[in-house]
Parts: C-alpha cells; sequence; structure tokens
C-alpha cells in the first residue's frame, strides 16, 4: 500500500495538515507532542504527516533525549521557491508576450 509515498515537495504540501504543520514549523522546531497540541488530529496522525514531509525533504529531525524534533528543511524549501520561481518568471514571459503581439484584429 503506497497511501504516504509522497516524493515531491508540491505534492506533500497538497495536504491541509502538512500545511499546517509546516506553519507551525516555520515558528520555530517542535516535537510530534507539540505539534498535536495545536493541530486537529492524533499524535500518530502527526507523525505520518511528518514521515510524508521528511520523505518530500521538507522537514528534518533530531534526537533530543526521548524525543524527535522537527524542522523545516532550508534546502528543501529552497528548491521549492526556486520552483516556484521559475514558473511565475515564465508566466510573466507569457504574459510580456501576450502584452507586444500585435493585436491580430487591427491588422
Amino acid at each position: 500500500m503506497s497511501t504516504y509515498q509522497i516524493e515531491d515537495g508540491w505534492d506533500a504540501l497538497g495536504d491541509p495538515t502538512r500545511r499546517a504543520i509546516i506553519a507551525c514549523l516555520a515558528e520555530r522546531p517542535r516535537a510530534v507532542g507539540e505539534l498535536a497540541e495545536v493541530l486537529p488530529v492524533s499524535r500518530p496522525a502527526v507523525s505520518q504527516h511528518l514521515r510524508v514531509l521528511k520523505d518530500a525533504g521538507l522537514v528534518t529531525d533530531r534526537t533530543a533525549g526521548t524525543r524527535r524534533v522537527y524542522r523545516l528543511n532550508p534546502a528543501g524549501v529552497a528548491a521549492l521557491r526556486d520552483q516556484l520561481d521559475t514558473y511565475w518568471s515564465r508566466a510573466l514571459d507569457g504574459f510580456r508576450d501576450a502584452t507586444e503581439r500585435p493585436d491580430e484584429e487591427e491588422s
């Protein structure tokens, strides 16, 4: 069963709970229990979502005593931002080309 086998960061962010986890981790690193306290899902569900985000390269974890503390992975987030910048640049180029093209009705 491949329910939680997402490798792409954009696919991982398609879930609202995972986006909420990313928003929480943007504030500061947190353990699973801390995330579960502020989210409307159970600790096991938070752990599953974190695994998806980790597999997608968007979060990392480290051991702190008996807990695992999760944080955003700057490299993974930067890769998404680079992709978004590329999409945005292409959209702007397309808009520029469309506005600079002579109107066919006038010819």
